[in-house]
């Protein structure tokens, strides 16, 4: 990709949103950041933390992890609060030097106020979420996603205070139920293109 560009793809979990993301990556020639963004962010948590850890972390907030961790919940918050500060600042740091692909980690609002950022919403219907569950996800069901889904909807608006999937925080929300995952991918890479910035 000749100019700078960061996209940030926003996704219900189930919906495709993590191809669509690869697909977009690999079509413009860039790097696709995901839970890539947590294992660098460990890495600068004082004393450094274990990937598996963070990732278990990544998606908890204070308000959904108090309840089991006694006496030293304040100490785990707090280490919590820092992995979301180290994730933001990878994620800057990353689209200060290089046009990129973020999924996820509330990049969208990390990255609100940088001119060279789309952000895109993948969301798709509980039929289509179904089949994929049984197909992509070893068997899940629906409400094992919903589960999921709901978990990473209160990571998201409570460190952005946002509504998670608001249309009016994304530049293009994109129905994956009756479109296949690459078209979505070209849809994406077709409004980037259409609407240049920076």
């Amino acid at each position: 990709m000749e100019k700078h560009t960061l996209i940030a793809i926003s996704r219900q979990f189930g919906s495709g949103g993590r191809e669509v993301s690869k697909i977009v990556a690999e079509k413009l020639g860039v790097r696709r950041y995901d839970k890539k963004v947590v294992e660098m962010a460990a890495d600068n948590i004082d004393g450094g933390m274990d990937p598996k850890e963070a990732v278990e972390l990544s998606y908890n907030t204070p308000s959904n992890c108090m309840g089991n961790l006694g006496d030293y919940g304040y100490e785990r918050v707090a280490r919590h609060n820092r992995m979301y500060i180290e994730q933001a600042k990878v994620i800057l740091g990353v689209a200060a030097h290089e046009s990129a692909v973020f999924l996820g980690r509330c990049a969208d609002y990390i990255l609100r106020d940088n001119p060279n950022c789309y952000s895109f919403f993948i969301y798709a219907d509980d039929e289509f979420r179904k089949e994929r569950a049984k197909t992509d996800y070893n068997g899940a069901t629906l409400e094992q996603l919903n589960k999921e889904e709901k978990r990473r909807k209160q990571y998201y608006e409570f460190y952005t205070g946002q509504t998670w999937g608001a249309p009016e925080h994304y530049d293009l929300m994109i129905n994956t139920s009756h479109l296949s995952l690459e078209d979505a991918a070209n849809l994406i890479i077709d409004y980037v293109k259409k609407n240049p910035r920076g």
